[in-house]
């Protein structure tokens, strides 16, 4: 199904039963909304989900400019309001738990409940390993931009890009490109303890791209904030050990 918000054609599924708990899955960054499969299916039988594909994901169509968090939350506050959907909880991974704290912690919505799976939001610590990348990066981009040498590079910076760059980063167009660097140098821990609605927090012990201390930064910061470590798992852990996810989560949604 589609919807269009500001131009553009936003791609959405619903699943479940019309008279259950809402609930609105937002996904991460370079995902969709099928890595909810699982969720949807062992809590169709309680609630009315929704799920919606952002700009460049799935059949949703790419913003024609970057955009930043903002835009994100404007566009699930019209989302929402497009569909009729009431009050719902919201279920973010990744950049959606990104999307799920800045909508709520500034008071743009006000769910009854909010989970989190491997949230961004946080700007994580770089290691030593990072830090030199990045500076060779800036060093050899630097270089590459002087006039004189950009008109014979040959392609030099934009391989350059790719080397250094995340493996998000080189995926994505270059609208998307740019608007990954606005998303991963915004932190939002100075408004979290805004956040007052019940929070669950589930987390893969071996999460990489959002770090287990980050999952406890965040807990410490919401006042009504619980978080269970699924061990084993990484940055999708409810895709890994999925059994043991829904099961907290249908613990969580009544």
């Amino acid at each position: 199904m589609f919807t269009i918000i500001d131009g553009l054609k936003i791609e959405y599924t619903e699943a479940g039963t019309k008279d259950g708990i809402p609930v609105l899955l937002l996904h991460g960054w370079g995902s969709s909304f099928d890595v909810y499969k699982g969720i949807i299916n062992a809590l169709s039988d309680r609630c009315y989900l929704v799920a919606l594909n952002f700009p460049g994901c799935g059949n949703s169509e790419t913003m024609k400019s970057p955009w930043n968090l903002d835009d994100y939350c404007n566009l699930v506050l019209k989302f929402i309001q497009n569909i009729g959907l009431e009050n719902p909880i919201l279920i973010g991974h990744s950049h959606g738990g990104r999307v799920t704290l800045n909508l709520v912690a500034n008071g743009l919505i006000n769910p009854p409940k909010i989970v989190l799976l491997d949230s961004a939001g946080l700007i994580p610590v770089k290691t030593k390993s990072q830090k030199r990348r990045a500076r060779n990066f800036k060093t050899i981009k630097k270089v590459l931009s002087l006039p004189i040498i950009n008109n014979f590079s040959g392609g030099l910076l934009e391989k350059a890009r790719k080397h250094y760059g995340s493996a998000d980063y080189n995926a994505a167009p270059p609208v998307l490109r740019q608007t990954l660097v606005s998303l991963v140098n915004t932190d939002l821990r100075d408004i979290l303890p805004n956040i007052k609605c019940p929070s669950l927090l589930i987390w893969g012990e071996n999460d990489t791209a959002t770090p287990l201390s980050d999952a406890k930064i965040i807990e410490s910061l919401i006042p009504d904030s619980g978080l269970c470590v699924i061990e084993g798992t990484g940055h999708f852990s409810f895709c890994e050990k999925p059994y043991q996810a829904n099961a907290i989560l249908r613990e969580f949604i009544k």
